[in-house]
């Protein structure tokens, strides 16, 4: 039995081991691009190209790791962990070590997930906070914190706690007190997931809501390729714990917006997203305005959801570092962090 999700356009589903993600590609180096990349501060527009560099490949030094420099990337909603393959192979050109693990009980295969993803069911915020605030406490110096779509809410989530020594969010699920999806393209999105959201279930994307709500700015081929490479089911709990979390006294979808001590954190959105639109980004940055820890908001203009996986992603990959570099906390404050209890 076939359990591709486009068989019905009569492609070919490969069998990808998620952990590829993890593997740079080899034929590829765009550290070129964006180097010394350092944009203005609003909305910034996609390059008029950005395929052809000046710089050869084996030119470039070979990139050293030191320990102590580490990028630990979360996964969104829908996504394996590949969906960060392009990131991946960016920051580690650039020298650092970089982690994408897989959600907690997510199989290693995206065939295998699609397959049976009844392991994720009833998965939540916390316990998906927690297994990142383990590996993040293992590693010998604060990382940076990455995070996409619910990823992006985890890594808010990681940064109250006082882990990671700076946090990029992009396209981020809002946390409590922020207005979420609003209701068009709820709307749009409920039909297809209803019958069998529950928040112990799990659930596919079916590919015409992501097409028109996640891949709005692709082509159809490229909404086809990401899709059939980096879609699975996901579990219903922590969608419906941020939908839903104004109505619950303790949601699991909460930060402290004042919290003084956390980490810099940088709101990221694309300008077309439709599924977390700038305007809910925005309104995420104002709420941590009252705290007195740094907070940026930054726009990529004609970018997607999928802003991490479509054209121009190299532009997104180096502004979102080099902002990290530069605002990272150095004073070793967060000390008492590591070692602790999640």
């Amino acid at each position: 039995m076939s359990h591709d999700p486009l068989e019905k356009t009569h492609l070919t589903n490969a069998v990808i081991p998620i952990r590829s993600a993890w593997q740079p590609r080899p034929a590829r180096d765009d550290r070129w691009l964006i180097q010394n990349l350092r944009p203005a501060q609003g909305v910034l527009d996609p390059p008029a190209s950005f395929g052809q560099p000046d710089t050869h490949a084996h030119e470039l030094p070979a990139p050293t790791h030191d320990p102590a420099k580490t990028i630990v990337l979360v996964h969104g909603l829908w996504l394996a962990p590949q969906s960060w393959e392009f990131f991946c192979s960016y920051y580690e050109a650039r020298g650092y070590r970089v982690l994408a693990p897989a959600w907690p009980r997510m199989a290693e295969r995206v065939d295998e997930i699609r397959r049976d993803p009844s392991a994720l069911a009833g998965l939540g915020l916390k316990e998906l906070t927690d297994h990142y605030a383990r590996l993040i406490r293992s590693l010998p110096a604060p990382p940076i914190l990455m995070g996409h779509c619910l990823g992006g809410l985890v890594v808010q989530m990681l940064l109250d706690r006082g882990l990671g020594s700076a946090g990029v969010a992009i396209d981020s699920a809002a946390p409590k007190g922020v207005a979420g999806l609003p209701l068009g393209i709820l709307s749009s999105v409920w039909p297809a997931i209803s019958r069998s959201f529950h928040t112990d279930h799990t659930v596919m994307l079916p590919f015409n809501v992501f097409r028109r709500v996640f891949a709005n700015t692709m082509s159809d081929g490229d909404a086809i390729r990401v899709y059939r490479r980096n879609v699975v089911p996901g579990p219903c709990r922590p969608l419906y714990q941020t939908l839903f979390s104004a109505l619950t006294s303790h949601s699991e979808a909460t930060v402290d917006f004042g919290n003084p001590h956390r980490a810099p954190l940088l709101l990221i959105a694309g300008g077309e997203d439709q599924f977390a639109p700038p305007g809910v980004l925005r309104m995420t940055y104002e709420r941590y305005r009252k705290s007195p820890a740094t907070t940026a908001f930054q726009v990529f203009s004609g970018r997607s959801h999928l802003i991490q996986l479509q054209s121009g992603w190299q532009v997104v990959a180096g502004y979102a570092l080099n902002w990290a570099e530069e605002n990272a906390r150095r004073d070793g404050w967060m000390t008492q962090a590591y070692g602790g209890i999640a």
